[in-house]
């Protein structure tokens, strides 16, 4: 099995300045938007659409039952 290779050319290096700055910034973001751009990021990352997300493969998982 071939795993994906990281695209190193998709990423900036930073100062500790420019580092702290986007720390800053994500910090005066409420918890929901933090996490609807992460959400955005992981939709990104898997090339799904974030208004259409897939569906859960349920053959891969199996409720038992307590009793």
């Amino acid at each position: 099995m071939e795993y994906p290779r990281l695209d190193r050319t998709r990423f900036k290096i930073q100062s500790f300045q420019e580092a702290d700055d986007q720390h800053q910034y994500w910090l005066t973001k409420t918890p929901v938007e933090r996490l609807q751009a992460a959400y955005y990021l992981i939709s990104v990352a898997w090339g799904f659409d974030i208004n259409n997300p897939p569906r859960l493969d349920r053959t891969k998982f199996s409720m038992r039952k307590h009793g």
